[in-house]
C-alpha cells in the first residue's frame, strides 16, 4: 500500500514551484542537491524518487540498511532520507554512525512509529527532523526544502526579508518604517517564516515548530493565528508578503 497522500500531491503539483535550492560549487558552478534515499518499501521509494527528481534533484537510493551505511560514509549528498525500519541494520544505527564519523549531512527520518518517544529518539541519534508514516509528499518535499537551507540560517540578531525586518533582542517588528506590533506567539511565528523565506510551511511544520505540538491537532489554530499576522504584516496599501497556498501551507516572500 502506498505510504503517500497522493491526494495533496495532485493538488500540489498544479501549483507553482520554485523548485529545489541551488548549491554553488567552487566556480560559482550551479549544483542541484542531492539526496541519499533509505528505503527498502520499493513502492514507496519509486514515489519519493519520482517526485524529488520532477523537481530538480539528484537521487541516489539505498534499500538495505548496509548499503545505506556505506553511501552515506562515502559522502556526496546534501540531504539523507532514512526510514528507521529497515533490513540488515537500523536506521537509527546508520544515523548514529555517521554522526561519529563527523558527517553532518542534515537527516529526515521517516517512520512509521510516531509516538513522542520513537520520535525523540530519532532526534537524539543525530536525525534533524522526523516525518511518520503515512505522509504527503507535499510535506516531505517542503522538509527537505528546509533541512538543505538550514546551513544558511546565521545566528544574526535582525533578520530582513524585503522591507520587513525583526529584531530579536529588542523584540521588534518594523515593516520599512511602519512598526509591526506582535504578540509573542505572533512574533514567534514571524521569525520561523522569516528564516525560512520562499518556502512552504505546512500546518503540521507549524503546529510542530511553533507551537511545540507533536501530532496535528483537528483545529483551525494556525489560520487563525496566521490571519492575524497577515493583517499586520501586509496593510491594505501594500505589497502582500505572506501568502496561503491554498489546502498546503503558506510562504513568506519579499514584495516583487
Amino acid at each position: 500500500m502506498a505510504l503517500l497522500a497522493m491526494e495533496h500531491l495532485t493538488a500540489y503539483r498544479s501549483m507553482p514551484v520554485d523548485g529545489p535550492a541551488v548549491l554553488a560549487e567552487p566556480g560559482g558552478k550551479a549544483a542541484m542537491p542531492k539526496v541519499l534515499l533509505i528505503e527498502d518499501d520499493r513502492e514507496t521509494a519509486n514515489e519519493i524518487m519520482a517526485e524529488l527528481t520532477e523537481r530538480g534533484y539528484e537521487v541516489d537510493w539505498a534499500a538495505t540498511g548496509i548499503e545505506g551505511l556505506d553511501k552515506a560514509r562515502a559522502g556526496g549528498v546534501d540531504a539523507m532520507i532514512v526510514d528507521r525500519l529497515l533490513p540488515g541494520m537500523d536506521g537509527l544505527t546508520i544515523i548514529e554512525a555517521v554522526r561519529q564519523a563527523q558527517i553532518r549531512t542534515p537527516v529526515l527520518v521517516l517512520s512509521a512509529l510516531g509516538a513522542v518517544n520513537d520520535r525523540v529518539r530519532g532526534l537524539r541519534a543525530g536525525g534533524d527532523d522526523y516525518l511518520t508514516k503515512p505522509f504527503a509528499i507535499v510535506e516531505l518535499v517542503a522538509r527537505i526544502e528546509a533541512l538543505l537551507r538550514r546551513p544558511a540560517e546565521s545566528r544574526d540578531t535582525v533578520l530582513r526579508v524585503g522591507p520587513l525586518e525583526l529584531d530579536l533582542l529588542s523584540r521588534t517588528a518594523k515593516r520599512g518604517e511602519r512598526v509591526v506590533d506582535l504578540l509573542p506567539r505572533e512574533f514567534r511565528l514571524l521569525e520561523y517564516m522569516m528564516r525560512r523565506k520562499d518556502q512552504l510551511l505546512t500546518r503540521a511544520m507549524l503546529f510542530e515548530e511553533v507551537w511545540n505540538y507533536k501530532f496535528v491537532p483537528q483545529s483551525n489554530l494556525v489560520d487563525v493565528h496566521m490571519g492575524r499576522l497577515r493583517r499586520k504584516v501586509d496593510m491594505p496599501d501594500e505589497p502582500p508578503m505572506i501568502h496561503n497556498v491554498r489546502g498546503e501551507g503558506f510562504i513568506l516572500r519579499a514584495p516583487a
